[in-house]
């Protein structure tokens, strides 16, 4: 119908590969990977021991991070080691929040049904609850990891069935459903936030094109950002409190 904004709260499926359906966000997510694959080859291979200017502002950008997370985790070897994930998370989060508002991918995409409704062939990843929410269960699972390969199995998993006596069982039943209530919190802030996001943009672009979305893009460019950010960060404070021992 004329005049209607095409909203849609799942992500749209773009084609099928047998009885699996790619869909907009999945086929951005996986382009963002291949990015990344190919970017991660070719520093690699200009990586030198005597760094130049742009490798010696990466590794300030490293170094910041390291120190930073040495600050949460009280240890450097520690925050070295869970590094590689928590920027993985942080990154991959941010660009696919950048690359789902960018101008040009949203305007490739095809037509559908009578109606000849407009399917974008890119959507971002975050505004998809499949998503946050495999995101959340990926992060919650490695804090449960980290926490019982550094204290071991049983040692980790006690604070959650916990026998001793009925205020200790309780509290660790507590514990357990906060696990999922993690889940829950981390996977609908993301989505909520960014789908909002994109929402606000399709509104202002039909309102008043070229001229109304250029600020709530830099708006949500910066929240993007900062979304990624507070991922990160409480990913990185919940592995920082299932590594410590209790005293």
């Amino acid at each position: 119908m004329t005049g209607e904004i095409p909203i849609f709260l799942k992500a749209e499926p773009v084609f099928h590969l047998g009885s699996f359906t790619i869909t907009n966000s999945l086929l951005l997510s996986w382009l963002i990977l291949a990015i990344f694959g190919i970017g991660g080859l070719v520093l690699s291979k200009k990586w030198r021991s005597i760094p130049g200017k742009i490798q010696a502002a990466f590794e300030m950008i490293v170094e910041g991070v390291l120190n930073l997370m040495e600050s949460v985790l009280g240890n450097r070897g520690e925050a070295e080691k869970y590094l590689p994930f928590i920027a993985t998370i942080f990154l991959f989060i941010t660009f696919s929040n950048w690359m789902g508002i960018f101008p040009v991918l949203g305007t490739l995409g095809i037509f559908e049904g009578s109606g000849r409704t407009f399917v974008p062939l890119f959507r971002s990843p975050a505004s998809d609850l499949n998503f946050t929410i495999a995101l959340a269960v990926i992060s919650i699972a490695a804090v449960n990891i980290a926490g019982a390969r550094r204290l071991g199995f049983f040692k980790h998993f006690k604070k959650f069935f916990n026998f001793t006596n009925p205020i200790n069982f309780f509290v660790g039943i507590l514990e357990f459903f906060s696990e999922f209530a993690k889940m829950i919190s981390f996977s609908f802030r993301l989505f909520g936030n960014i789908f909002a996001g994109e929402v606000l943009l399709i509104i202002m672009a039909s309102l008043l094109p070229y001229l109304a979305p250029i600020p709530f893009l830099f708006l949500e460019i910066f929240v993007g950002f900062i979304q990624a950010f507070i991922f990160g960060m409480l990913t990185l404070v919940f592995i920082a409190g299932a590594v410590r021992e209790e005293h």
